[in-house]
């Protein structure tokens, strides 16, 4: 066969590969997204139990990249601290490894049970999650199918002169070889294709093990750059989990590399195969992982403090704000409402700015921070006035009535995301300020229960900034249903509070009405964010009118 054709057949596999283990990973995220962000982000047990939920996650996505982002942006959004998103994303890599052994057992003779399995129930059924586990089917069979095809399509090279000399040399020089794959795998962005491209290498006899085992560690390092590279936009705290992550996974490989090259350890013991032995190899590398991971990941979360600081919070004449509202399109309505919707997700942006770092503030309620949170404070008022003069002067345009109701709505989500500043500028802060003053401290199970709530409320305020340019009904109705899950959270809270006070606990007695308070203020935030999804609910006639029964049912 010509080297151009075969050089074909093994790009279309290696690409069939990447795409079906893409394949599975949406049809996961799309299925059971919604829970599994719950499960990581609900998840107890310390950092051992974080570590299981991420190797179980990483299962279901077959991607510990898809963890390592998720746990990276809950550490932004503070639902998780630095060492538990950094003990997730371990336990993550074990589970990836898991699902490379899995993958690597002969089922070619279930590749048609699979594409036929998954084909009917994605083309036949009309019920989205039921299409979902069609896409998962027909994913698992693309990538046997694809592991299939490589296997025939390496097989003209091992007749060939230039692979075996090329092989020969990396076996030569493993650093090399650790480099190279490591390059592509990040290339790539899936550790698991690498590996199980790996190891149809291995089973064809193209790769020894002494060049195998330098690039099966190259392939996890380069597993961590992935999630380094996806996450170089996120805030300074969610870089933490990936940059951890990557410095752990490269101190263990580049342990084992240098162990490999002084002792060429004979892998025999750990399987019969060449494929075997490099996929239980890379489960035997991960597991390890976990067992020195995670003792160090206090550790390492000082030194990510120290290596990657938090930025100075700007001042208000630092922040040279830039205001989205155009004076030149006022007797243009849709385009005004459109300058004004922007200006109005820069400003539910400075609410969140604001709202975020409220746990270390009255944590830690240094005059600084508030000062700062004040002037962001001041920033966001002054963004509201200048909205709600916007819209003034665009209605005293001609509008129809379908511009004057958009309008309307989008005066009263800034009067809303003003009057969430306030609540936090006029109740919040000066808790803060108050326990500081007479050296208070929240119990800690008060304590927790006001990080959840806030954990909570900023995940709806991102999705509520998302409801708001979408305009997705089943967003709308999913922010919406928090609104009655917030109200029984609160509930739940006073009553533990309730029970802390008969119980006579002293932080509880002491600080008893600023828990109440806050408890209280951080549900009053998250009313005020489900306004955005009453427009769109109303239009498709999801909202009652009045919570009051009917009359005729009153005189029943």
């Amino acid at each position: 066969m010509h080297p151009l054709l075969v050089l074909l057949n093994l790009a279309a596999a290696v690409l069939l590969l990447l795409w079906a283990v893409r394949m599975v990973r949406t049809g996961m995220e799309r299925a059971f997204g919604a829970s599994l962000r719950e499960s990581l982000r609900q998840a107890g047990g310390g950092l051992a139990g974080m570590t299981v939920v991420g190797m179980v996650m990483a299962v279901l996505l077959q991607s510990s990249t898809a963890v390592g982002v998720l746990a990276a942006g809950f550490v932004s959004s503070g639902m998780l601290s630095v060492a538990a998103g950094l003990a997730a994303l371990v336990g993550a890599d074990l589970g990836s490894a898991l699902v490379v052994r899995v993958l690597a057992l002969d089922l070619s003779a279930l590749i048609p049970v699979f594409l036929l399995i998954g084909a009917l129930l994605f083309l036949k059924s009309e019920r989205r999650r039921v299409r979902q586990y069609g896409r998962i089917t027909l994913g698992i069979g693309f990538i046997l199918l694809s592991l299939s095809m490589i296997g025939q399509a390496t097989e003209p090279l091992r007749a060939g002169d230039t692979l075996p000399v090329v092989i020969r040399y990396l076996q030569g020089d493993p650093l090399t070889a650790f480099v190279v794959v490591a390059v592509l795998t990040w290339a790539m962005h899936s550790s698991v294709a690498m590996v199980l491209l790996l190891a149809m290498l291995a089973q064809g006899g193209l790769l020894p093990m002494a060049a195998a085992v330098p690039m099966l560690l190259g392939a996890n390092f380069g597993a961590g750059l992935i999630a380094v590279w996806l996450t170089r936009n996120l805030s300074v705290t969610a870089r933490r989990v990936p940059v951890g992550n990557l410095i752990l996974r490269g101190a263990m490989a580049l342990a084992a590399l240098a162990g490999h090259w002084a002792l060429s350890s004979d892998l025999g013991w750990l399987g019969s195969r060449p494929e075997v032995q490099l996929v239980h190899a890379h489960v035997l590398f991960n597991a390890a992982l976990v067992v020195f991971a995670l003792p160090l990941i206090r550790a390492m979360e000082r030194l990510l403090a120290a290596l990657l600081p938090e930025p100075a919070t700007p001042t208000e004449t630092q922040r040279n704000r830039i205001s989205a509202l155009d004076p030149s399109v006022i007797d243009r309505p849709s385009l005004a409402l459109a300058s004004a919707k922007r200006e109005l997700l820069a400003m539910g942006e400075a609410v969140i700015e604001m709202f975020t770092p409220l746990p270390d503030v009255l944590s830690d309620p240094s005059s600084e921070r508030i000062d700062a949170l004040r002037a962001l404070g001041a920033e966001i008022s002054t963004r509201h006035s200048e909205i709600k003069l916007y819209l003034a002067e665009v209605k005293r345009n001609d509008l129809s009535a379908e511009d004057e109701r958009r309008s309307v709505e989008l005066t009263d989500l800034a009067i809303n995301l003003e009057l969430a500043c306030d609540i936090i500028s006029r109740s919040l802060l000066p808790i803060a300020e108050e326990k500081r003053r007479r050296t208070l401290r929240f119990s800690a199970m008060g304590w927790s229960d006001i990080l959840s709530l806030h954990a909570r409320v900023r995940a709806n305020m991102q999705l509520a900034m998302n409801v708001l340019v979408s305009a997705d009904v089943s967003s709308a109705r999913d922010l919406m249903r928090e609104k009655e899950r917030m109200r029984q959270l609160e509930r739940e809270s006073l009553d533990r509070h309730l029970q802390r006070l008969s119980d006579s606990n002293p932080d509880s007695v002491a600080t008893s009405h600023m828990h109440v308070q806050a408890i209280r203020a951080l549900k009053e935030i998250n009313s005020l964010l489900v306004t955005v999804t009453h427009p769109i609910l109303s239009e498709q006639g999801m909202i009652l009118e009045s919570r009051l029964a009917p009359i005729n049912a009153l005189r029943q």
